[in-house]
């Protein structure tokens, strides 16, 4: 581990190789679990004004669970989180013709209809934050269901940070991504 301002990062994040392959996992880190994605209060609260938009996008099943628990939920340790549809799938889960799972927010955004892509947790995956009082900590979530995006990660030799360099920006910004590369470069 590693510390870059206030946050301490984990190697694992430039050890590890990564890049999503929908065709292979059909999007199951929306659809597997038992907790929604987590959600930061400013999140919840732009999942309240952007809903009306989102909700042409969604399934009815999604848009049951959003009625009935709210665009997100308070989880059982007091965390923010979208909420589910039958303790399954995130409320906010579309298919698309090949039965891949994608975010309806998402492609809200896509078509123009709103200006923020998604949870930056989402955004972030297969990195975690967990934010402490002094500093956050900066992890790689490594998961069964993704380990054929690790192996087309590993052929195209692409690390984690690297895949989700634009969420890590993001969440914190030009100067800090700036310096990860310097680290990055430093530990080839």
């Amino acid at each position: 581990m590693f510390q870059l301002g206030k946050t301490i990062v984990s190697e694992s994040i430039i050890d590890n190789d990564f890049v999503c392959n929908l065709s292979a996992c059909k999007g199951a880190c929306c659809i597997d679990g038992d907790a929604g994605a987590p959600l930061t209060e400013e999140e919840a609260k732009i999942l309240d004004d952007i809903y009306p938009k989102v909700k042409p996008f969604l399934r009815q099943e999604g848009i049951d669970a959003i009625e009935a628990q709210g665009t997100s939920i308070i989880a059982d340790f007091g965390e923010l989180e979208t909420p589910l549809i039958d303790g399954a799938d995130c409320a906010y889960v579309i298919f698309d013709e090949k039965n891949t799972a994608l975010c309806a927010i998402e492609e809200a955004y896509n078509q123009g209809e709103v200006s923020w892509k998604k949870p930056v947790s989402c955004h972030l995956y297969p990195i975690r934050i967990k934010d402490y009082t002094e500093f956050s900590a900066v992890n790689y979530d490594k998961w069964e269901i993704c380990d054929d995006a690790c192996s087309l990660g590993k052929e195209l030799q692409v690390p984690v940070y690297k895949f989700v360099k634009e969420a890590l920006i993001r969440k914190f910004g030009e100067d800090w991504y700036a310096e990860l590369e310097k680290v990055a470069d430093n530990m080839k």
